[in-house]
């Protein structure tokens, strides 16, 4: 027996436990090996001119013995002399795929998929003797390598009627923890070969039994059972296809079949790149939000095809987080994955996909908001809270890509809007972009602080979900234009006579305000006469950046610091209950106080803050309704 070199036996030991994180890869690793092999075979058959072999005569085959407890995988590839089992088997990451692909740089053809010399040993995670059967073409010769793991190998001649390779696989014996039985079951094996290895371009050959009617039996008709060689795989990949080959019944079908969904994608993404970077893509919209895609449980990502070969299920790096909800897959020869191929290496070829991708996602969701519009405001009912996140996230840095993709309730148009849209129609001289935020549009529209602006006919934006001013805090701006919350100090709407006139009665009432002030003991900034109220009594103002809706929001999230806005409560001068504040100060101190606290709760109430004692505003509305 020879032994494996010491580097060899280390590795193989770290292949076996360490390199791979499901098992079941084994079977994507050997066929990748064996469509390999035939590539070799077909190659060198053009550069010598060789007219016997034909591409279609080429497969994969793979058989079960339950009994044996084998799995079996040939092929009839270009097959290794002896001293190629020696070379590639004998020595662990030793890749005669990666040598002869980088001898024949030349050939654009050429899709070579194994590069490292390890995927093979992946077996012996499964089995506990690995059996390799090899007759180079063109040779008479055959030779039998077998392994039983780290201790050595033996290579031996044997026979073997034609070229190729075949590799017997002695499955072990299942055990409490792990189920090794599966890989000797007919479906699971279809699945693997289905999940990982599908679009390898030669078929993928097994019999499978099949039952079929016994020929006679008409009225209650018996059924045989019979085997039939069944090729499991599609060779053919989708997006490798001309999209003018294509309908949208051909892409929506294979969307629904790929990713399980019942309805079918409102947009379809067929892109296929070549350059600096070489890739297909195929990217999908869905109708509709998975259950749990606002969730912590929700996997975002695409999967990953390196030559047609299913690398990673879900790869979180080839979209931003804003664009988790795109569904689909890229294919590449030119990503630089690590040793198990399991994983990617953060290389450039994978960070100008992931640029382009997003991009092409862009021009896409723009595409749908100009010309379909109906679409589009459905789409965004479903993934518009993801996109609003991507503007507040990393401190606004996706400004750039996402703000005109979002949409707002607007309060003149009765519908969704733009910011581009919004900015179209502002008034001549209008310096802000007005927002007022709140839990629903009906509660909105409600809001005492809405009075001024609709009274000079102003637009606002309507923000219903909890990331929605924190987002536009972070945007700070959109085409020169500030957003302005209407619950905030100055809205820049008064004129100078207007100014004047709040002053001039800022200061003939200096003493009720300052006593309203004190009587509410430090819960808001200050008291003073409101410029946006027009019939109701009171609101609340912000006296900081620190809006009373953000703060509900941040004071709403678990194990959270609680934070208080600054406060200003707000009274209408013009309103009878602000005459009869008037007739009660000086003389009246106590009554003061408590009208004081109920205005104040009423304006809590208005902006759907939690009270903080409402047993003494109970009763200090009956007091109230008693006084004679």
């Amino acid at each position: 027996m020879k032994q494996f070199q010491a580097e060899s036996k280390r590795l193989l030991d770290l292949m076996i436990h360490s390199i791979y994180t499901h098992r079941e890869i084994f079977l994507r690793e050997l066929i990748s090996n064996a469509s390999d092999a035939m590539d070799k075979l077909y190659y060198r058959s053009l550069q010598d001119n060789e007219t016997g072999l034909n591409r279609d005569d080429f497969k994969i085959t793979i058989d079960l013995d339950k009994d044996a407890r084998t799995l079996t995988i040939s092929d009839n590839g270009c097959g290794m002399t002896q001293d190629d089992l020696e070379n590639n088997l004998g020595v662990i990451a030793q890749s005669g795929s990666l040598a002869f692909k980088q001898g024949q740089e030349q050939n654009d053809e050429i899709d070579i998929i194994g590069q490292f010399g390890v995927g093979f040993y992946s077996a012996f995670m499964v089995s506990d003797c690995v059996t390799v059967q090899s007759r180079a073409y063109g040779s008479d010769e055959a030779y039998e390598w077998q392994s039983h793991g780290a201790e050595g190998y033996t290579i031996e001649p044997c026979q073997r009627d034609t070229h190729g390779t075949t590799i017997t696989l002695h499955i072990k014996e299942s055990t409490d923890d792990d189920n090794y039985d599966e890989f000797l079951n007919d479906y699971r094996i279809q699945d693997i070969v289905k999940k990982y290895s599908d679009y390898i371009r030669y078929p993928i050959q097994m019999d499978l039994e099949k039952s079929r009617p016994k020929e006679g039996s008409h009225d209650k008709p018996e059924f045989e059972t019979y085997i039939e060689k069944t090729t499991l795989n599609s060779m053919v990949p989708i997006w490798r296809k001309n999209r003018s080959e294509l309908t949208q019944d051909d892409y929506h079908q294979f969307y629904q079949e790929k990713f399980h969904d019942y309805q079918a994608p409102v947009r379809v993404i067929h892109s296929n790149t070549e350059g600096s970077s070489t890739y297909h893509a195929l990217l999908f919209v869905p109708a509709k939000a998975p259950a749990d895609y606002y969730t912590r449980e929700y996997e975002p990502g695409l999967q990953l095809y390196a030559s047609g070969v299913l690398i990673m299920e879900k790869c979180k790096d080839l979209l931003p987080d804003y664009f988790s909800f795109m569904r689909g897959l890229v294919d590449s020869q030119d990503l630089s994955l690590n040793i198990s191929r399991e994983m990617l290496q953060h290389d450039r070829q994978l960070k100008l996909i992931g640029s382009r991708l997003e991009k092409k996602v862009k021009s896409e969701l723009s595409s749908m908001l100009e010309h379909d519009r109906e679409a589009y405001e459905k789409f965004f009912g479903e993934f518009g809270l993801q996109l609003k996140f991507g503007l507040y996230s990393d401190f606004g840095m996706h400004k750039e890509t996402l703000q005109d993709l979002v949409l707002f309730y607007s309060s003149t148009e009765k519908k969704l809007v733009t910011f581009s849209e919004y900015v179209g129609r502002m008034k001549e001289g209008q310096e802000y972009i007005y927002y007022a935020c709140g839990d629903s549009v009906e509660r909105i529209e409600s809001l005492p602080q809405t009075e001024l602006l609709r009274d000079k006919g102003m637009e606002m934006l309507y923000l219903t979900d909890d990331v929605d001013e924190f987002a536009l805090r972070v945007m700070m701006e959109y085409q020169e234009k500030k957003f302005k919350n209407i619950s905030s100090g100055d809205l820049g709407l008064e004129t100078d006579e207007e100014k004047k006139h709040a002053q001039q009665s800022a200061e003939e009432n200096k003493g009720l305000l300052d006593a309203l002030t004190e009587a509410l003991d430090g819960k808001v900034k200050e008291v003073r006469l409101s410029q946006r109220l027009k019939s109701h009594p009171v609101c609340l103002s912000s006296g900081s950046d620190l809006s009373i809706e953000m703060e509900k929001v941040l004071n709403a999230m678990p194990n959270n610091e609680k934070v208080q806005a600054q406060r200003v409560l707000e009274i209408n001068e013009n309103h009878p209950v602000f005459t009869a504040l008037q007739k009660l100060h000086p003389d009246h101190p106590d009554q003061l106080k408590t009208y004081a606290s109920l205005l104040y709760t009423q304006a809590l109430l208005i902006e759907g803050v939690a009270i903080e004692d409402p047993v003494a505003f109970s009763n200090q509305i009956c007091e109230l309704m008693t006084r004679e």
